[in-house]
């Protein structure tokens, strides 16, 4: 065979294998996943009942806001879990795993953390084998981790073959289209805006990820008093229509 065409084959091996990952970045970030991720809000329920978020630039300036804090707390999370599995150190998962847990404040944010991240590993585990996130799924199902969903996020990705960064994007994505999902039954609001604020709110990703790629565990930061008083308020709420 000419050399030619061994390299044809292999630029078209790699074509393919580039398309195929793209293809399932999509799935896994599409917000129709079933991994529960309908039943939260993020705390944008009681932005809009409190007026905190009235209008679909509130909502933008709310979602900018709400992502930021992920990219310093979930998105360090699941850079650490991307490295760990990519080096074969699964202690340093579990580690990543229970540091974003204590970090986030909140038995709601805890319930969101755990449900969707038991959800997403039993569902791809529904598609193909991912060794990683089946022993991730045997340690939830023992008590012996939380379970956080950035991490399984960052377990599934790294099967795939997906890079760091683009796990982050992929996080970054949900949780935006997580709020924007919820702003629709909450707000008097269309898919027009809702979409047209998504695209918006993705030009700061690039950004946070150099912000935050070089984070400890220990590095992780929650300080946003107003989600924080939003997510307590929530939990009092008379009339809820989400988790959180």
């Amino acid at each position: 065979m000419a050399m030619p065409e061994r390299i044809g084959q292999a630029q078209a091996a790699s074509a393919a294998d580039g398309m195929r990952l793209l293809a399932r970045l999509l799935q896994f970030s599409d917000s129709t996943l079933p991994v529960g991720s309908f039943a939260f809000s993020n705390g944008l329920e009681s932005a809009v009942q409190t007026g905190i978020v009235a209008s679909p630039d509130d909502l933008l300036g709310f979602v900018e806001v709400v992502t930021r804090q992920a990219a310093y707390m979930d998105g360090v999370a699941a850079l650490h879990a991307h490295r760990a599995i990519s080096q074969g150190d699964f202690g340093a998962v579990l580690e990543a795993d229970q540091a974003l847990w204590d970090s986030r404040i909140g038995a709601e944010q805890h319930l969101m953390l755990a449900r969707m991240g038991k959800k997403l590993a039993e569902l791809a585990l529904r598609f193909d084998d991912f060794p990683a996130l089946r022993q991730w799924l045997e340690a939830i199902r023992d008590h012996a981790t939380p379970g956080c969903f950035p991490v399984g996020q960052a377990l599934a990705l790294a099967h795939l073959g997906a890079d760091e960064a683009q796990v982050f994007v992929v996080h970054q994505y949900s949780v935006a289209a997580m709020m924007l999902s919820a702003a629709v039954r909450l707000m008097r609001i269309d898919h027009l805006d809702t979409q047209r604020i998504l695209y918006a709110a993705q030009e700061r990703v690039p950004g946070d990820y150099e912000n935050v790629r070089t984070l400890t565990l220990d590095e992780m930061s929650n300080f946003a008093p107003v989600f924080d008083v939003l997510l307590a308020h929530h939990v009092k709420a008379h009339v809820r229509l989400f988790m959180n």
